[in-house]
């Protein structure tokens, strides 16, 4: 039983998160009427807490749209197959649990020095991408919050050269699948609080968890630092992300550098130039 001062505290947290994901739907119209949104499940803190907000808008929403979830059990040994379709059938949420051995695949093709993340990444998205087809999703809805974000975003700078991270709403590559990421202002402080507050039956994740040395989890331990020491900076990469000037960057691609023209009215000639009394300062 929550005292009063910490039950006070709660409501606030989840007012917060509420908001953020409201404002989060409304700004980039992620969720529309008669959507059948796809709920990726990992057993983790932050799609227990995208399930369960979305579950609470949902019955307040001036629209009608649909939940399903969705979890893909990889086939990881010791996985706990029963924990979800329990907390599930608790809530009364409409859901699937996929099955495919991934973990095998993953385990045989990448290296033992290596880290398994992208290509698990790459196998799971693909199986839940097509599955969203199959049950006509209109949207897959990814449990990504601010923290992930800016974290991408330095991970991409820092290893591969590039100035991207995550977008809170991208059209898939082939054009078959709207993916959303509903938590994108949530802070993951935030959700780890609210995990602990409806004590989520979290699933770790024993494949890539205990890997020493991944590259995220570097730039997660320089971004905490920095916030330690710099309250607020988090807040702030993630506003300059929302708030992009292309001719200020170096791409040409992105910007007409090379059709930059002068838009004076008058130009001075080279000889007018010379005739410039020289001004003393």
């Amino acid at each position: 039983m929550l005292s009063k001062k910490n039950q006070l505290e709660a409501n606030k947290l989840q007012k917060r998160l509420r908001r953020n994901v409201g404002k989060a739907i409304a700004d980039y119209n992620m969720i529309e009427a008669g959507d059948r949104v796809m709920v990726c499940l990992s057993g983790g803190k932050d799609s227990y807490a995208m399930l369960d907000i979305l579950m609470n808008l949902q019955a307040s929403a001036p629209i009608d749209f649909e939940l399903i979830a969705v979890n893909l059990d990889q086939k990881q040994p010791g996985f706990p197959t029963e924990v979800l379709p329990n907390y599930l059938d608790a809530l009364g949420v409409n859901y699937h649990i996929l099955e495919k051995d991934t973990y095998s695949i993953v385990t045989s093709k990448v290296p033992e020095d290596k880290t398994f993340c992208g290509l698990c990444s790459r196998l799971r998205r693909g199986t839940l991408y097509g599955f969203a087809q199959k049950i006509g999703a209109t949207k897959v809805a990814l449990g990504h919050h601010r923290d992930d974000i800016v974290e991408t975003l330095f991970l991409n700078m820092f290893y591969q050269g590039k100035l991207k991270a995550m977008p809170p709403k991208l059209l898939a590559d082939d054009k078959q699948n709207m993916v959303i990421r509903p938590l994108a202002y949530c802070r993951e402080s935030d959700l780890q609080a609210l995990a602990e507050l409806k004590e989520f039956p979290i699933i770790p994740c024993n494949l890539c968890g205990s890997q020493d040395g991944l590259q995220r989890q570097v730039v997660k331990e320089m971004l905490q630092v920095w916030e330690r020491q710099h309250p607020g900076r988090m807040d702030t990469i993630f506003k300059a992300i929302k708030n992009v000037s292309p001719s200020q960057l170096a791409d040409t691609d992105l910007f007409g550098f090379t059709g930059l023209q002068l838009e004076r009215e008058t130009t001075i000639t080279a000889e007018d130039a010379q005739n410039i009394p020289t001004i003393s300062l």
